[in-house]
């Protein structure tokens, strides 16, 4: 039986009114015992309110850090990796409100946990394995992917995907207030930082579904962040201030 009591799924939020309510109902009944943590970024469109309602039927289970402002996604995982390791859990998860996650897909990541110290959910192994994005988005993600291979040498395919899943042993091997990435390219970097320290790191093929309802929060500047980021990370490993 897989671990959900010790396992916590981080879910960002900002204006997912339209997803967060299935999302927090499909993930309690898919998966019994786990815990949810939304680190809610002052969504106009009232989406702490449903949470707050929900919290009154899971008050063990469902947690939420209220923040002033739309304060970047890196800044709310690291909000919540440090809350996470303030308590027991040993398993922590990533994962979008959107749905672009299959919540089914969560044991596959928790299984690989069991024997690995780092797991990412993998639009492109076993194929490209992504739906409905257009073709000019798909050809730029995935030579994303080829680039920051080639610069920083890691063995990993999807670099910068959202999905995954960290032993306890992992998050506490990152240097948390140190993190340059406040994007996407977040995602690379403690992919990065892990795999360095010599951390078992393992991907799982998932179905990458593009969001229904809502709003995508992809910015052009991530592109030009990802370029310089991912050079500063190679350098950064190359000086040993990785």
């Amino acid at each position: 039986m897989l671990p959900f009591d010790q396992t916590l799924i981080i879910i960002p939020t900002y204006n997912e009114i339209d997803n967060i309510e299935r999302m927090i109902t499909t993930l309690f009944s898919l998966h019994k015992g786990v815990h949810l943590l939304i680190i809610e970024d002052g969504s106009p469109d009232g989406t702490a309110e449903v949470v707050k309602k929900f919290q009154e039927t899971y008050p063990e289970q469902l947690h939420m850090i209220q923040r002033t402002g739309k304060l970047g996604l890196g800044t709310a995982y690291v909000t919540g990796f440090k809350w996470a390791l303030e308590r027991e859990y040993q398993f922590v998860f990533e994962m979008d409100c959107d749905f672009s996650h299959d919540p089914a897909q969560v044991p596959d990541l928790l299984e690989a946990a069991q024997t690995n110290d780092l797991v990412i959910g993998s639009r492109y192994i076993d194929g490209i394995r992504i739906i409905n994005w257009p073709f000019r988005r798909l050809l730029l993600s995935y030579l994303a992917s080829i680039y920051t291979r080639f610069v920083t040498n890691i063995p990993v395919f999807d670099t910068t995907g959202g999905f995954k899943c960290f032993s306890r042993k992992a998050l506490s091997s990152l240097d948390l207030d140190n993190i340059i990435s406040k994007g996407y390219i977040f995602q690379l970097e403690l992919n990065y930082k892990v795999w360095s320290k010599g951390l078992k790191v393992k991907e799982v093929p998932i179905i990458f579904y593009e969001r229904r309802d809502g709003q995508s929060k992809m910015a052009g500047g991530i592109i030009f962040e990802a370029l310089f980021s991912v050079l500063r990370l190679r350098f950064n490993k190359m000086l040993g201030k990785l």
